[in-house]
């Protein structure tokens, strides 16, 4: 018997070896595995794997914890089995750049949580494409991961950014699976285009837009010809938008919603003509001055040389916010959309005319 043994091919089972067997029984803390002429097995329930439904008969793939317990049966693991095996194949879709579908299964402030092959890896949200990057006022850190979780469950495709199994680093990228096909996207755009998207996100300095999986950046100073104090009141998250590329930078657009339409400066600013004394209210004041609404779309300024004849005068004793005054028109300049006021010729011009006699 033992000249036969030594003459077989079959090798005795070694820590850390896969092989395949077939269920022979299922219990409730464990099941036992046929491995032939190798022996048998036993596999402890925290070793077979969450979610796994097993029945006799079945044949699965085991990795070898202990070749041989005193009792003559081997300690094998259905989970390290799955890793084994899983991290090779994570190894190769990293080789290969390939792109595969996964669903996030948590979330946390910092990204997704993801598991492929038996591997739990991570989506950092620096790795997110666009559509889903949780764009919020002020960083908060709560509503980031309201919107992270609002991903979890829901298919994305990625790449396998970085993977170690020595380190147990496993490293996901969506902005990587989607980085081609934005490419041959953004080739079909040009300065000038009118585009549609969706509003994504509403910050202090303007709005985000997914277009077409695109991010695009909508400035407050291109959201309205008006003057916009908060972009809230213009545009909200979900909105459906048109707007103009007017520029394209490596990977995202700058969009305009104002230059959709006419500028209605022009059209307003024809109702004032140099020498006219006009009401208007002051919106900001400056050391160097302060600028007054004339119309819903026409913004003068006050220059502080001509508030009044004394050189020291301060404008913030001379004016105060939403404060109605005439002001004498000085100069109109359409090219660059600017109109001159004057406060202290106003005071000449109120000056009642004596007859000579």
């Amino acid at each position: 018997m033992d000249e036969l043994l030594a003459s077989s091919d079959l090798a005795n089972l070694s820590s850390g070896e896969v092989v395949e067997g077939i269920v022979t029984a299922v219990r409730k803390n464990e099941v036992w595995i046929d491995l032939g002429a190798r022996g048998v097995g036993v596999v402890l329930r925290r070793e077979i794997g969450y979610g796994q439904n097993l029945e006799v008969g079945q044949k699965v793939t085991v990795s070898v914890v202990d070749p041989e317990l005193e009792e003559g049966y081997a300690l094998l693991s259905m989970k390290r089995a799955v890793k084994d095996r899983g991290w090779d194949e994570l190894q190769r879709l990293h080789e290969a750049n390939e792109i595969v579908e996964v669903a996030p299964y948590d979330a946390n402030r910092g990204g997704l949580l993801v598991e492929l092959e038996g591997i739990r890896g991570f989506l950092p949200v620096s790795q997110l494409a666009a559509g889903h990057y949780p764009r919020v006022s002020g960083a908060d850190k709560d509503e980031i991961l309201q919107k992270l979780h609002a991903l979890t469950n829901k298919p994305l495709k990625v790449r396998v950014l970085d993977v170690s199994r020595k380190d147990n680093k496993l490293i996901f990228s969506e902005k990587e699976a989607v980085k081609d096909d934005l490419q041959a996207r953004f080739s079909k755009l040009q300065v000038g285009d009118a585009v549609e998207g969706t509003i994504t996100g509403v910050i202090d300095f303007g709005a985000f837009v997914n277009v077409d999986g695109i991010e695009g950046l909508i400035h407050i100073s291109e959201i309205s010809w008006e003057r916009v104090d908060n972009p809230r009141n213009y545009v909200k998250v979900g909105e459906t938008v048109k707007a103009k590329i007017i520029a394209i930078d490596k990977d995202r657009l700058s969009l305009s919603l104002k230059q959709m339409t006419e500028d209605p400066w022009l059209e307003q600013a024809k109702a004032f003509k140099i020498g006219d004394v006009i009401e208007g209210k002051v919106t900001r004041i400056t050391p160097f001055g302060a600028f007054v609404q004339l119309s819903p779309s026409v913004e003068a300024l006050v220059h502080v040389s001509e508030m009044s004849d004394d050189e020291t005068a301060d404008p913030e004793k001379l004016f105060r916010l939403n404060e109605k005054k005439k002001f004498k028109v000085l100069d109109i300049d359409t090219e660059n959309r600017k109109i001159a006021l004057s406060l202290k010729d106003t005071k000449d011009a109120a000056k009642p005319k004596v007859k000579k006699s």
